[in-house]
């Protein structure tokens, strides 16, 4: 399974707004995807209340993983979004 290690970009870390912003482009991707703190049990990106229990802070670097044909894309292009500061999009 492929898997990037990603920063959080968010000032304020993975709290309601920019984790509820992941987890829809996580869900409207076409595989599997999961998020962990690093040597913690991956979670369902499309779980909003798991992604939120991560506890993940401003700085904090979660491995990201995808299953599937398209995993590669999804990684860089779900890494782009966790990276960027998602308090700062209207």
């Amino acid at each position: 399974m492929p898997q990037l290690l990603v920063t959080i970009g968010s000032q304020s870390g993975l709290h309601a707004r920019p984790a509820s912003l992941f987890v829809q482009a996580a869900a409207r991707q076409p595989v599997k995807v999961t998020l962990a703190k690093p040597g913690q049990h991956p979670v369902d990106a499309r779980s909003l209340l798991s992604v939120l229990a991560l506890g993940a802070g401003h700085g904090d670097t979660l491995e990201l993983a995808a299953e599937g044909d398209q995993a590669q894309g999804v990684l860089e292009e779900l890494a782009a979004l966790l990276g960027s500061d998602l308090d700062a999009r209207a």
